[in-house]
């Protein structure tokens, strides 16, 4: 009785480790694939979040400053916009109440840089008195449209009643299965301070 009680307990057989050892490597293979898969799930996600708010933080901005345009508290007579295109945009207030829209940050403009410039491709730069500086990287497009009193289109500085800005960010990175995400945000501004 004692031997065969003895071969009871014997150990694993060489035939039953191998498989237990495959079975192991296949379920690590198994998830070593679901965290790949999500850990770029997660990597496309932020970027796209982060497209998201580089896109509201510039829209954010520009109708904030474009709300001002006009503000003349003088009666100083300037127009509250100047230079203006469709990837240009030129605005004056008198933010101190000297009578003067000439002062940093009174005159403020935006210009966009498309993917075929070769200096500063997808950028909106910025210009308070000192020089174009970088306002937002990654746009794929940004628009300027102009409307008189009436809602139709003009590019007369002095019609100008309302604007209609629309921005395009993009991710930095492409997703190697989608290629680029892009999101657009569209806003009508309509500036109090410009006179009807």
């Amino acid at each position: 009785m004692s031997y065969a009680l003895k071969n009871k307990e014997q150990g694993f057989t060489l035939v039953e480790l191998v498989i237990g050892l495959a079975i192991s490597l296949i379920l690590m293979g198994v998830a070593v694939s679901i965290f790949n898969v999500q850990r770029k799930s997660y990597s496309l996600q932020e970027q796209v979040t982060e497209m998201q708010q580089n896109v509201r933080a510039t829209m954010d901005m520009m109708v904030r400053e474009i709300r001002m345009a006009g503000y003349d508290p003088t009666a100083s007579g300037f127009v509250g916009i100047g230079t203006n295109t469709t990837t240009l945009l030129q605005i004056l207030a008198d933010l101190d109440g000297n009578g003067t829209s000439t002062d940093t940050n009174e005159d403020i403009t935006y210009r966009y840089y498309n993917a075929s410039d070769a200096t500063y491709p997808r950028q909106i730069k910025r210009n308070t008195g000192g020089g174009f500086q970088p306002f937002s990287e990654n746009i794929d497009g940004c628009d300027f449209l102009y409307y008189d009193g009436n809602g139709i289109a003009t590019t007369t500085a002095s019609s100008i009643r309302q604007i209609r800005i629309t921005v395009t960010g993009m991710t930095d990175k492409p997703d190697p299965n989608f290629g680029f995400s892009y999101g657009t945000l569209t806003s009508l501004v309509t500036p109090e301070n410009l006179s009807y």
